[in-house]
């Protein structure tokens, strides 16, 4: 019989007390005290956390969750984020101890889901691999590598003049119905068969505008690697508020995690993901109308202080990732509306500051049927050269330089009719060239055939050709390429850039073509 010590006894208690279950949850419970447009304030919850979910019971114990927004002295101030009109005062309300997080995975492809990852298309529930909070801090720069690969957007005026990179935020702002949208749908469409995951998120607009936006998606095939997340205008302010986060966490999964599921790294690549905020004009609104009911302090135009916040701490998660975290990026469009074309107002200047670009669509242009209507002026991209095959920077150098020259001497030439020469071939070189880059919604062009139609122009090939002829020209030109000539193509393609030999081919080839072209009358 052993001996009874106290060595012994301390021993037998603690193997007794690791063997007992000692996992407690601790959850606060509050009351709600007021309810109405969608805001609650609750007493009770002393130890809730900003941005935390909250439970709220409601009527036939209906579970609703909200946001933990305002926490003041006396009471907590939070947004519900599901069905109002079943939450009334007294209610009951517990902490969740976790900030709202949104379900991912590869199942989500094709699918239309609300912010909360919800599945709104009818087509049954989605199996989820993983889930991502709302709110992430992004990687510092030591975890980031510079932006050096395309995204081709399909645009010849846009891939050739500013150029975009995985990994970059590059705005698209102008007025509406001047094709906004439709370059982030070319983009998307043109991204089939180049290992990119698109996220298109919409954000107050009408559901047949996104239903109209899915079906093209469908029609192009598109839908297959892309998902659609909705806060459609009927939903409520904090549910346009929290979709440009949802969609940035659905993505974020796919960049921090390799095709294995398992986390990124330099042995399992992370992936590679497109993200479409339509607009952030539209989520500054919701944000403002969810604040004003807060009873936050209105600072400029009426929105919130930290409006700018918002937006840089959603901008900010756009990301080109080191090899050692798996190089995966996330390449951020946001959209912005403008009225009457007014760039410096609040909200536009906020995000022009905050991304690495902006794409400018004007409607002056758009109703001269400059499609897509981009002002080169204005547009920039602040990578550049980076982000194009070195084909494409050979060819499209000086255009953009070309351009601008062109549109003062157009200014210019209205007031005169004695033109020189040089300014002549100048102006007709520039109104060629524009003509050149009118290109149709849904249309997308490969990359090499880009490189071809600005070299065509550059080699003067459409100097002598009518206007009205230059986009037939082309057309037709890039048709006899892709049936005679298909080894150049493929060339350019392979090879990046224009050596000297193609260079040969290529003015043979368009030469031969132009001989038997027919200008028609």
């Amino acid at each position: 019989m052993a001996e009874i010590t106290a060595g012994n006894i301390d021993a037998v208690l603690r193997r007794q007390l690791d063997a007992l279950s000692t996992s407690v949850e601790s959850r606060e419970v509050g009351t709600v005290i007021q309810i109405g447009d969608g805001i609650a304030r609750i007493d009770g919850l002393k130890g809730a956390m900003s941005g935390e979910l909250l439970e709220f019971l409601g009527e036939g114990n209906k579970l609703v969750y909200g946001l933990a927004q305002n926490l003041e002295e006396d009471e907590v101030g939070a947004v519900l984020l599901g069905d109002i009109t079943v939450i009334k005062e007294n209610d009951q309300v517990r902490t969740t101890g976790h900030i709202v997080e949104v379900p991912s995975g590869r199942d989500f492809l094709g699918r239309v889901v609300n912010p909360l990852g919800e599945p709104v298309d009818g087509k049954g529930p989605i199996k989820a691999e993983g889930s991502r909070p709302v709110e992430f801090r992004a990687p510092g720069v030591v975890e980031r590598q510079g932006v050096n690969e395309p995204v081709q957007m399909g645009i010849l005026a846009i891939d050739s003049m500013i150029p975009i990179g995985r990994g970059q935020r590059e705005l698209i702002i102008g007025d509406r119905q001047t094709g906004k949208t439709a370059i982030a749908i070319d983009t998307i469409i043109n991204s089939k068969g180049k290992d990119l995951i698109c996220i298109y998120v919409a954000i107050g607009q009408k559901a047949s505008t996104v239903a109209d936006v899915v079906e093209t998606l469908e029609r192009f095939g598109a839908m297959e690697y892309t998902i659609v997340v909705c806060a459609s205008a009927a939903d409520s302010a904090p549910l346009q508020y929290l979709a440009p986060m949802s969609g940035v966490a659905m993505g974020e999964y796919f960049i921090y995690n390799g095709a294995d599921g398992r986390p990124a790294s330099e042995s399992n690549p992370g992936r590679h993901v497109l993200c479409v905020y339509d607009d952030l004009s539209k989520q500054a609104v919701a944000y403002r109308q969810m604040s004003l009911t807060l009873r936050r302090p209105p600072g400029r135009e009426a929105y919130p202080g930290d409006v700018f916040y918002l937006h840089s701490r959603l901008l900010e998660r756009a990301i080109k990732l080191s090899d050692k975290n798996g190089a995966g990026s996330l390449t951020a469009l946001p959209i912005i509306e403008t009225q009457a074309g007014d760039i410096s107002a609040y909200i536009p200047t906020n995000v022009i500051s905050i991304t690495d670009g902006q794409i400018f669509l004007q409607s002056d242009l758009f109703f001269q049927g400059q499609r897509p209507a981009v002002n080169v002026g204005i547009s920039v991209s602040r990578v550049g050269g980076d982000a194009q095959i070195k084909a494409m920077r050979q060819v499209a150098g000086s255009l953009r330089l070309d351009l601008a020259a062109y549109r003062e001497l157009q200014a210019f030439s209205q007031f005169g009719s004695d033109l020189d020469k040089a300014t002549q071939d100048q102006l007709n070189l520039g109104a060629r060239m524009t003509e050149l880059l009118k290109q149709g919604r849904y249309v997308p062009m490969p990359v090499e055939e880009q490189v071809v139609a600005i070299f065509a122009g550059n080699q003067g090939f459409l100097d002598n050709l009518p206007l009205a002829s230059v986009l037939r020209f082309r057309e037709e030109l890039l048709q006899f390429l892709r049936a005679s000539h298909a080894d150049v193509l493929r060339a350019i393609a392979a090879e990046k850039r224009l050596s000297d030999e193609i260079i040969g081919e290529l003015k043979a080839a368009i030469a031969s073509f132009k001989e038997q072209f027919s200008v028609e009358e």
